[in-house]
């Protein structure tokens, strides 16, 4: 296992990330089994494990905490805040209010007194980020948290940040987790130099692009859309919709450069985002320990400079063959009335329900 520096936080982690979005009743319900797989993963040299107070709505948290124990002071322990955490009002987002008790639900669930890396799992419109950096930067100093980062965070989101940290004199972020893959390379027009312009860590998410370049969905064999992933997002994985159709063209092309380099896709998937000179470490997401073997028999890849100009051929820069973020879009997007001009009544009415 190789290891690199978290951005400049001062702590290095290696370059497979454990994620456990797959631990709890949205992936693998057994916690002992799960258990298995955080000390399997630690044995071989992980040190950097990742989750989120969503996953399984607090489960995955809880199955991580009891699988560290006696073993916590070796880890790399990184959670996430955003999303909503049980039925009401003001329990999501990223204000100093939700934050706050946040913060102290996961660190009961994950059974320990710190958390290395705490993410604001998404932006947030309705909160200012200088409230958010302003919690995150008393949480540290109350050393609950060690250090804080963004993910899936726009460039000009991360910019503002680090402006608004500045002119306010706050803590900053220090790490950003966005998607990337080989079918998801939009981070590298924006925000992967941004990151590296202020000299955040990166860890990446999807790797395996939903699981397209895992090698399951190949084109012209039958897709079961009645189970699993396609049973859930059948948009992502109809193959008669022209957007998976040339999703599996290129990965017919990606699984030939595997090939010739007598790899599996998985394998080639996993090194390429760590070839990118702004990436710290990438989140690997195993449901069993089958899955978190058959990934770290890629681990010893590094992908040379021919290899990647065929990548850019089949995938040019900076382009995504598919939408990688399906939690997320921008209010900018997903919100009518930021594209339209008020008009009376309609402006009226958006304040009336807002009040």
């Amino acid at each position: 296992m190789r290891y690199r520096p978290l951005g400049r936080t001062g702590i290095d982690v290696s370059t497979y990330c454990l994620g456990t979005m797959m631990f709890g009743s949205v992936g693998n319900p057994d916690h002992a089994a799960c258990a298995r797989i955080v000390h399997s993963a630690l044995d071989r040299g992980i040190n950097f494990v990742d989750t989120a107070d969503m996953y399984s709505a607090g489960e995955s948290e809880t199955i991580v905490g009891k699988a560290l124990r006696g073993r916590r002071d070796d880890v790399v322990l990184a959670t996430k805040v955003h999303f909503p955490m049980g039925e009401g009002r003001n329990r999501s987002g990223n204000s100093r209010r939700w934050i706050t008790r946040a913060v102290e639900e996961s660190l009961t669930r994950l059974d320990t007194d710190w958390i290395d890396l705490y993410q604001v799992h998404r932006p947030d419109p309705d909160t200012d980020i200088e409230e958010t950096l302003s919690v995150l930067g008393d949480l540290v100093r109350q050393g609950k948290i060690r250090a804080f980062g963004c993910s899936t965070f726009p460039a000009e989101e991360i910019a503002e940040a680090h402006h608004v940290a500045e002119r306010r004199a706050l803590p900053r972020f220090r790490t950003e987790q966005p998607p990337y893959s080989l079918l998801a390379r939009g981070v590298e027009t924006s925000v992967l130099p941004t990151c590296q312009r202020y000299g955040m860590g990166v860890l990446t998410w999807s790797p395996l692009a939903s699981g397209f370049l895992t090698g399951a969905y190949r084109k012209g064999r039958p897709i079961d859309m009645t189970t699993g992933r396609p049973a859930l997002h059948p948009a992502r994985f109809d193959p008669t919709l022209p957007e998976n159709a040339a999703k599996l063209d290129v990965v017919e092309q990606l699984v030939e450069v595997a090939d010739d380099l007598g790899r599996t896709l998985p394998e080639l998937a996993i090194a390429f985002p760590l070839a990118h000179p702004a990436v710290t470490s990438v989140i690997v997401g195993p449901r069993t320990r089958e899955q978190l073997d058959s990934l770290f028999a890629g681990a010893d890849l590094t992908l040379d400079d021919a290899t990647l100009d065929r990548i850019d051929a089949i995938v040019p820069p900076g382009t995504d063959r598919y939408r990688a973020d399906g939690v997320w879009r921008p209010v900018s997007l997903t919100d009518p009335n930021q594209r339209r001009r008020p008009v009376a009544g309609r402006a009226a009415g958006v304040v009336a329900e807002r009040a």
